[in-house]
């Protein structure tokens, strides 16, 4: 009998929390995305001026979904490293 080759190594599936990291960073940097450039291109100008006024949310929204991908990205490139 032949010596068996080794399988490569797959990478591991992300796990049910690391799905929903992902999502809820998304869809905050989707939400903060669209408050930031609501002012820009909204046509009323009542939109405008209330879109402005919460811009820091609009900032604080991007800024947390970004964290949540960084936060997934690090996570899966830990389990690739274990892995090997």
């Amino acid at each position: 009998m032949p010596p068996r080759q080794p399988t490569p190594p797959t990478p591991q599936q992300p796990s049910k929390a690391d799905k929903e990291l992902l999502f809820k960073g998304v869809t905050c940097a989707l939400i903060g995305l669209v408050i930031v450039l609501a002012p820009y291109i909204a046509r009323s100008g009542d939109v405008r001026e209330l879109m402005g006024q919460v811009a820091a949310v609009g900032w604080f929204a991007l800024v947390l979904g970004g964290a949540f991908i960084v936060q997934y990205v690090v996570r899966r490139v830990r389990a690739g490293a274990h892995r090997q």
